[in-house]
């Protein structure tokens, strides 16, 4: 007889607490080997794929797509150890219209399913191994302890004497709220399993059947305007959750500066026609937040509210805004103080893709000191935006075009950006966020003035 061994969602790291199940990458039934992935989660932090711990054949699954399941929770069964080889002599229950044939590895229902009523406790359904999908469709009764539950299996039938096969808390859950008897539903999922469109399909009509055919419909009252609604969860429910507690906790201020940008464009474009890695200006510009907070240690900390205590940190992690078809994300470059222009290129880049394909990882998205968000990719010039908890300071930097600036005592066209500083209030007055500022000016302006003050 083979062990069946429950699998629950991992810690992922990060305080992350739950995630939501995005997609199942194995059904019941199917056989897995040991670290195989099996469904894919998205967190607050990023989507990633789970392996299972566990080789052998999945006997259940928890939770449909669209669920959101907290760490510990139950994710799938897996049946282990088994010989391959039938139990010993079991008695066929024969459901309706099911045919008595070969079984694969027998697994004890031990935690399999687990929260089905416990008048059906005595019986387990057997069979889900590796015989095919014929093997799978038998049923068998055998005797075990109280607290074993039904693996999901069987035909479809209009009512069930013997277990229910239901696989989703969410499905049992919801008949027991209407007060719904399983066994009454005809399951009409892959091999009878009862799915959560049957079990709604069949309180509906038990309702109508409860009202009288003569009685008024009164109009229902109007709760909220009518509209598409769109779930707060995954990655735009964290961002609203970490945006609201941003505006609650910080009081935040905003101090603007219009630079000429001309130099460090035409610097730029020297160090890329040297030979060599390109240099992004996204590059630049990190390298100069760098030596900026190095300048202002004030702007690189943040509040301990429960000490009330600023804590100044000893390194730069500077995370920067990326707009991902999942929603905006905040990927981090780590020791970003370290780093040469060319380091910071190819970091960037790294991060970048890795959004655009949904692969980052929790620690790709965790750890930020100080946020650089370049809005001007959006083609706006300016933007006071929210500080991203529990950081201190955020610089914004709009689009870089051609303006008319007064250069040398003369009117002339210049390529000109707005910088941004939204910065806590309670880490510095905005005499260091002005000088901050002003030093980033400065350093766009005149590229030179970092090889001044480094």
């Amino acid at each position: 007889m083979a062990q069946v061994l429950e699998f629950k969602l991992p810690d992922l790291g990060e305080g992350l607490t739950e995630a939501e199940i995005v997609r199942w990458l194995v059904a019941v039934g199917d056989v897995v080997a040991v670290d195989q992935p099996v469904v894919e989660v998205e967190t607050a932090k990023a989507m990633v794929e789970v392996p299972c711990p566990y080789g052998g054949v999945v006997t259940a699954r928890y939770g449909e797509e669209g669920t959101e399941l907290p760490v510990g929770a139950p994710l799938l069964t897996v049946a282990v150890g088994g010989t391959g080889e039938p139990g010993p002599a079991p008695a066929v229950e024969e459901g309706a219209g099911a045919a008595a044939e070969p079984t694969g590895t027998a697994a004890s229902a031990e935690s399999a399913v687990s929260a089905v009523s416990s008048e059906y406790s005595g019986n387990v359904l057997v069979g889900y191994g590796t015989a095919g999908p014929a093997a799978r469709r038998r049923r068998v009764r055998q005797t075990a302890p109280a607290a074993a539950a039904p693996v999901p299996a069987a035909a479809p039938a209009p009512t069930h004497q013997g277990p229910v096969p239901v696989i989703s808390p969410l499905v049992r859950k919801l008949a027991r709220d209407g007060g719904l008897d399983l066994r009454q539903v005809r399951g009409s999922g892959p091999e009878g399993l009862i799915l959560r469109a049957d079990v709604e399909l069949a309180l509906a009509t038990a309702r109508d059947h409860r009202e009288p055919a003569s009685a008024p419909v009164a109009p229902a009252p109007s709760v909220a305007p009518a509209g598409e609604r769109v779930p707060l969860r995954g990655v735009r429910g964290a961002v609203a959750d970490k945006l609201s507690r941003s505006r609650t906790e910080i009081p935040d201020a905003t101090c603007w500066v219009d630079a000429d940008a001309t130099e460090l464009m035409a610097a730029r474009a020297a160090m890329n026609a040297a030979g060599g890695p390109k240099i992004s200006l996204l590059a630049l510009l990190a390298r100069i937040c760098v030596h900026a907070l190095a300048r202002f240690p004030e702007l690189n900390s943040t509040v301990d509210t429960a000490a009330r205590e600023i804590v100044r940190l000893p390194d730069v992690h500077l995370g920067f805004a990326a707009q991902t078809p999942r929603g905006l994300v905040v990927p981090v470059v780590k020791d970003a103080g370290r780093r040469t222009a060319e380091s910071l290129t190819e970091e960037f880049g790294r991060l970048t893709e890795a959004a655009r394909q949904s692969a980052l990882t929790p620690a790709d998205l965790t750890g930020g000191t100080f946020t650089l968000n370049n809005y001007g990719v959006f083609g706006v010039d300016g933007s006071t935006p929210i500080i991203n908890h529990p950081e201190a300071a955020m610089l914004g930097v709009g689009r870089i075009i051609p303006k008319p600036w007064v250069h040398r005592g003369e009117l002339a066209v210049r390529q000109v950006v707005q910088l941004s500083l939204t910065f806590d209030h309670r880490v510095c007055d905005g005499g260091t966020a002005g000088g901050f500022l002003r030093y980033v000016a400065d350093c766009v302006e005149q590229p030179a003035v970092l090889l001044r003050t480094v």
